[in-house]
């Protein structure tokens, strides 16, 4: 089974988030890592292709820095990456991005199609199942168990208040919830073998795209820290006079009544 899977380099979740004097997030100095809900989907992936033979290809769309992030999926136990990387790709929405990826991915011979369930920068959840839409295959989200045998697999997903079990015929896109798998650290031997494997950096031109005819359908105008936390306050007094200056509280200040 050839397995895809598309991951994407985001921001440490420890990482204290900076804004630059132009209002964009600081890059600078901040520790980057692998998408974690991606790192189920390369899991899953590699666990498959032990189980039925073939190949992973992690593919992304980033800077340089970008390929640090493909370089320990291959670690991990991926066979080869590529990595989309153009100037004019600094700023993308959700639209540009499945474009992109479209255009690496239609050049690859593939039976299955892996992502993490959602980006924890962005949190827009939409970019594995916009591509699935543009690769004409079908696609299941937020799963919790893969059963494949090459022409099909069953999925449990999660869905508000339980699960769903589902057959789909491949090739298929799926997206990956924390519960699938427990991800693997790469191994010193994994690290010294993802030097030689495969990476491939391409560009736009490469695959036959302009950047003028990826302008984002959506614009970001400004980016904003909120507020630092307050302090909490503390209410003493009769308690029919606390109740109601409480009250009061939620009402004008917290607007949460």
């Amino acid at each position: 089974m050839n397995i895809v899977v598309c991951i994407k380099q985001t921001f440490d979740t420890e990482a204290k988030i900076a804004l630059d004097s132009q209002g964009k997030i600081d890059s600078q100095g901040v520790n980057l890592i692998i998408n974690p809900y991606d790192e189920f989907a390369i899991e899953e992936g590699i666990r498959l292709k032990e189980q039925l033979g073939g190949e992973v290809t992690v593919v992304s769309l980033g800077g340089e820095r970008a390929q640090e992030a493909i370089r320990t999926a291959l670690a991990m136990g991926a066979d080869k990456g590529i990595l989309v990387s153009d100037p004019s790709l600094e700023e993308v929405d959700e639209w540009v991005a499945a474009e992109v990826l479209a255009k690496a991915v239609e050049g690859i011979s593939y039976d299955l199609l892996l992502a993490g369930r959602i980006a924890i920068d962005d949190g827009s959840a939409q970019v594995a199942v916009r591509l699935a839409e543009k690769l004409g295959v079908p696609s299941v989200s937020s799963v919790l168990k893969i059963e494949a045998d090459g022409e099909k697999i069953t999925a449990v997903r999660e869905i508000d208040g339980g699960t769903e079990t589902l057959e789909i015929p491949l090739p298929a896109m799926v997206t990956a919830q924390k519960g699938l798998n427990e991800p693997r650290y790469p191994s010193v031997a994994g690290i010294m073998k993802a030097k030689r494997k495969p990476l491939n950096v391409v560009s736009l031109a490469d695959l036959g795209l302009n950047a003028g005819d990826l302008s984002p359908k959506m614009v970001v105008d400004s980016t904003a820290l909120p507020e630092a936390r307050k302090g909490g306050r503390k209410l003493e007094g009769e308690p029919d006079q606390v109740a109601k200056e409480l009250v009061q509280l939620l009402r004008d200040e917290a607007k949460v009544i």
